[in-house]
């Protein structure tokens, strides 16, 4: 009956999208109040609609209901509780209904929260965002109904994919869709603006927030995709440049341009065209990443579905919005010119630099990513565009950004003087040489990419320092400094720690890849060996049994001279419902290094293959994932960025109060 009762509530989800969709943008192209309104109340009910609906489909996995098709698939009466319910969202059906809640999520906010909003626009944005609805339901509904029975249900299922079940991923996908579908709210403003034929400066105040929190979520769920790649696939890397990792780096990129572009806007009502095409491709890169994990064109280790047919609705979906908006777009183009004026050297110019090159950078992933497709379809030729395309491709515009944002940040809006914005980072720079100079040296030679990864990390660090200090101002005592830091509004505070965090992110990226040691072998229980120091001793092999699965762990102590350090005990899986092995790496964390041990397979003249990787820093790119992460929070915990609070304040002048 809950399973009935949540199919229903799925359908009646869609009826409600569709009038969420019509009547208030009729009700705003006409003006009247009560149709405008009506959006509101829309969009909480289907919300609420398909709340329920997923609700139900986790009931019919945690009670093991093997009468949906969709359990069946993707569940096992041994599979632990948690595995049993990101069992819903880990399978192409259940992703699509968790999608479709997050939309309507996102919608509801905009319903409850927007009440500062110009009811015109904020009707139009409900009703955009009910359009993307009504279309994402379509094709649940009619091409991938969760809720569908079997006749005859077996006694047991299939499980979920052994890869799936590890924490890691239980997470990771509802962070990532947070992300995804949050960057539908940057595309609602964008159409329901050029709808309406304006575009201001608090136009861009009331999208920051919606494109700060879809960002965050994407950093979020991107790092926790990242450390599951690292600890579970047992490669001994954090990212592959996989199709389906491109898939969500993409719109990461366009939507922290976006971001920056976004307050260009609103202080100075400049870029708003590129802008707006920026809302407009960012979310068009969402809806590609859907449509590449979906559709099975690319093949990737994290692919929820190969379904050629599916695939093409999500195209279709893709064109009818991404051309939809677009050709507004062009159609409007009168109404985007811009107001503000700046010179070369300024704040404005320093941020359409950073926009470029995050724009460009995720250009260059996306020819990466789909030439292989193209190649095979236009030329008749199977390519495979790996790590050394991106690696020589991308890094470039990363190592240009990273030497743009200090000096970006101290840039004064509308005109600049370079002498006195280096003023303040003459001695950051220098520090940042010499600390280049210092890892160069005690590297004994080898990779130039650490030394050069130390000094832009130290450059954006110290840079940020430089830029707070400038803020507490000038001929202060510290005791006054530090109440002037204080009170500095925490979405200055936000955009500090981010730029922090991207630097700690960028030296363990560089740090790791300069210095890893790797070493391969088959050892014998009780062989010892030494790798960059340590001394690896495979004391023992053994089998034993998991909830779901068998497993074969060694033990392996590491030492260092007379030390002990760790005894890991790495494991290979084998999960028989689903006839499927995994490699669980076993890992000893530290600040300045990993040790990563793997376990293979026992080999035909005696032994076992054994992996062992020294990874110096490693854990320094998710902690500045992180700090990253926590700088979003601070900046979206700005009073002036909930909802854009206050913007409607003085709306004959186009210009948020502050």
């Amino acid at each position: 009956m809950i399973i009935e009762l949540g199919h229903f509530a799925l359908i009646l989800a869609l009826v409600l999208a569709c009038v969420q969709t019509v009547v208030p943008l009729v009700g705003a192209s006409r003006n009247w109040p009560g149709a405008m309104a009506a959006g509101g109340p829309a969009a909480n009910g289907q919300f609420l609609c398909l709340a329920f609906a997923f609700a139900a489909l986790t009931y019919g996995f945690v009670t093991s209901d093997f009468s949906l098709r969709l359990v069946t698939a993707n569940s096992h009466t041994d599979k632990p509780l948690i595995y049993k319910i990101t069992g819903v969202w880990g399978n192409h059906e259940g992703s699509m209904l968790l999608w479709c809640v997050i939309l309507a999520l996102y919608a509801a906010m905009a319903a409850v929260f927007g009440g500062n909003l110009r009811p015109s626009l904020r009707a139009r944005v409900i009703g955009v965002q009910g359009a993307i609805s009504v279309a994402f339901l379509s094709f649940l509904v009619f091409t991938s109904n969760p809720f569908s029975r079997l006749a005859t249900p077996p006694m047991n299922g299939q499980d979920l994919n052994p890869l799936l079940q590890d924490p890691g991923l239980a997470f990771h996908p509802p962070f990532l869709y947070l992300g995804y579908v949050g960057l539908s709210m940057a595309f609602s403003f964008a159409v329901a603006a050029l709808i309406e034929g304006r575009v201001d400066a608090a136009w861009g105040r009331w999208v920051r927030p919606w494109t700060l929190a879809a960002w965050l979520f994407l950093t979020v769920g991107i790092a926790l995709g990242s450390w599951w790649a690292y600890y579970e696939l047992g490669w001994g890397g954090f990212w592959f440049w996989d199709p389906v990792e491109n898939a969500s780096f993409m719109p990461w990129l366009i939507s922290a341009a976006l971001l920056h572009s976004a307050i260009v806007v609103e202080k100075r009502e400049a870029l708003k065209s590129w802008t707006i095409l920026l809302a407009i491709l960012a979310f068009g890169f969402s809806l590609i990443g859907a449509f590449i994990v979906r559709s099975g064109v690319l093949t990737s280790v994290h692919a929820f579905a190969n379904d050629p047919e599916r695939g093409v609705y999500l195209l279709m979906i893709t064109g009818l919005f991404m051309g939809g908006a677009l050709t507004l777009y062009a159609a409007r183009a009168a109404v985007l010119e811009a107001k503000g004026v700046f010179a070369l050297a300024s704040r404005e110019a320093a941020l359409v630099a950073n926009n470029v090159l995050l724009a460009v950078s995720a250009f260059v992933v996306f020819v990466g990513t789909v030439w292989p497709l193209v190649a095979e379809m236009a030329f008749d030729r199977k390519l495979s565009v790996g790590a050394p395309f991106f690696d020589a491709a991308f890094t470039p515009f990363m190592v240009a950004l990273a030497m743009l944002l200090p000096l970006g940040s101290l840039m004064p809006w509308k005109r600049a003087r370079m002498d006195r914005v280096m003023a303040p980072l003459w001695g950051a720079l220098a520090l940042s040489v010499a600390l280049g100079a210092l890892v160069w040296v005690l590297q004994t030679g080898g990779s130039m990419l650490a030394p050069i990864g130390a000094v832009l990390a130290a450059w954006v660090g110290l840079g940020v320092v430089a830029d707070l200090w400038q803020r507490a101002g000038k001929g202060r005592d510290l005791s006054a400094k530090l109440r002037r830091l204080k009170g500095l509004p925490r979405a200055d505070w936000g955009k500090s720690v981010a730029h922090a965090g991207f630097g700690v992110t960028l030296f363990g990226i560089c740090a790791l890849t300069a210095w890893q040691v790797e070493d391969i072998r088959v050892a014998d229980v009780g062989d010892t060996y030494d790798v960059a120091g340590y001394t690896i001793a495979l004391d023992e092999v053994r089998g034993g049994r998991g909830p779901n699965y068998q497993t074969t762990m060694a033990s392996i102590e590491v030492s260092r001279g007379d030390r002990t350090i760790a005894t890991l005990q790495p494991e290979k899986r084998f999960y028989p419902v689903a006839q499927m092995p995994t490699t669980e790496a076993a890992i000893d964390n530290g600040i300045l290094r990993d040790i990563y041990v793997v376990i293979g397979d026992p080999q035909e003249d005696g032994g076992w293959a054994v992996r062992t990787y020294i990874k110096p820093f490693a854990n320094w790119i998710w902690a500045g994932c992180i700090i990253m992460a926590l700088g979003g929070c601070l900046s979206l915990s700005d009073r002036r960025h909930r909802v854009a609070a206050g913007a409607a304040r003085a709306p004959a002048a186009g210009v948020p109060a502050e």
